[in-house]
């Protein structure tokens, strides 16, 4: 048998002949592991629900509404309304290079009926990419195209709680409705979204037509608006890093078609969910610091009993220890014992605790959760940290009692009662 074997051998009898002993000082190093990794997953759980929730609405975009100047530029005044058109979506796509996707919206609350009833309903105007943009799938047909927005087609998608008012067990696409007295063909029907966030209404409650249809049919009722308007443009930039690139391009390319100062901030409303998810990440991961700060005093504490109860076998043991020096067991060998016994004691305790915080974490992620929280994920990274630390204290927990009995003379260890 090899010598780290020998000396597991002999932890394992230690342990055995001090069972609740033994158990308190394990339990302390397993809850203090299982602490880090369940803090951990706490955080990285809510992080990835914000982010699930985000995408609800829509990954990585910027939703802009026009404003009114506060600053005066190019000889305008301030205090100018500021009004965007869907001439704007060109200029964006052809100058704008860190802009992947924009699109228009015009909406309005629009009387909808079909054979079989009938409701009012959150009627948009967009260009087929809103549909990618916004984070929309199908249940049921296909998306509006490039050639129902070209061609002005009267086509529509509806939204999940459109259809069950409108055709309820009923099939929908293909089917006729009318908006006010237009007739509209269904072509699609929404997939249901758990949506708990919005800035213009649910998509379950919406109805989609191509911009110029609405712009034709549904323009925008109030005086001096002009044709060609949009409540709001939306764009995606090409990667989350390049956002504020792209919020840049698009201010200076909108102030310069519209004569403002892109710096101007009330000009253009800016919701910009990239910035914010960042924000809200720093705040999850302020949390997760400080909690798995308390994890880490928690798991020093359980070091500190390894090495009190390390102490107290050294005392135990101390004629063992003299009885092994008088037959030619060095210094060395008598610290490397009992080193690598306490780090065979806080190592099975860790791994203990591990397999216990990883066996909760999956229990509770199999539950029904909340959109703001993806349950309690456990990555190899957050394993790797937690099992680091472990080692880290089972060193420093080992280091004075393994080195106290190597300094035992043979004399004294042998008179010791």
């Amino acid at each position: 048998m090899t010598f780290a074997g020998e000396i597991l051998i002999q932890t394992l009898r230690n342990i055995w002949a001090h069972k609740l002993r033994s158990l308190l000082t394990m339990f302390g190093i397993s809850w203090g592991i299982a602490s880090i990794v369940l803090m951990i997953a706490i955080g990285e759980g809510f992080k990835a629900g914000y982010r699930n929730m985000l995408s609800t609405l829509g990954t990585d975009i910027v939703i802009l509404w026009s404003g009114r100047t506060t600053k005066q530029a190019g000889g305008q005044r301030a205090g100018r309304d500021v009004r965007f058109t869907y001439a704007d979506v060109r200029a964006i796509e052809e100058e704008c290079y860190a802009v992947r996707h924009v699109t228009a919206e015009l909406g309005d609350s629009l009387p909808v009926k079909s054979r079989f009833n009938s409701g009012i309903f959150s009627t948009h105007g967009i260009t087929p990419i809103y549909q990618q943009i916004r984070s929309m799938t199908l249940a049921k047909g296909r998306a509006l195209s490039e050639a129902d927005l070209s061609e002005a087609r009267c086509v529509c998608v509806i939204g999940d709680d459109v259809k069950k008012q409108l055709f309820a067990g009923r099939e929908a696409v293909g089917a006729q409705v009318f908006i006010r007295d237009v007739p509209f063909t269904v072509v699609g029907e929404l997939a249901p979204k758990d949506q708990n966030n919005s800035y213009n209404g649910l998509d379950g409650n919406k109805v989609l037509i191509p911009y110029p249809t609405m712009n034709r049919h549904f323009p925008d009722p109030r005086p001096f608006i002009g044709p060609g308007h949009v409540d709001n443009l939306i764009f995606m930039p090409v990667s989350a890093a390049e956002h504020l690139t792209a919020v840049r391009q698009v201010r200076h390319a909108l102030g310069r078609r519209h004569g403002f100062d892109p710096k101007d901030e009330g000009a253009i409303w800016c919701w910009d969910t990239v910035q914010q998810a960042q924000m809200v990440s720093h705040i999850y991961d302020s949390m997760e610091l400080f909690l798995s700060f308390m994890a880490f005093v928690t798991l020093g504490l359980g070091g500190i009993g390894v090495m009190n109860i390390m102490l107290i076998s050294v005392a135990e043991r101390t004629r063992e220890i003299g009885v092994k020096q008088a037959v030619g067991a060095t210094p060395g060998r008598i610290l490397f014992e009992f080193f690598l016994e306490a780090i065979a004691l806080t190592i099975l305790s860790g791994l203990a605790g591990l397999v216990a915080a990883w066996f909760l974490c999956s229990v509770v992620s199999r539950f029904p959760l909340p959109t703001l929280f993806a349950g309690l994920p456990v990555t190899p990274t957050t394993a790797a940290v937690a099992f680091g630390t472990l080692v880290l204290v089972g060193i420093l927990s080992a280091i004075y009692p393994a080195r106290r009995a190597s300094l035992l003379t043979p004399v004294e260890a042998l008179r010791y009662e």
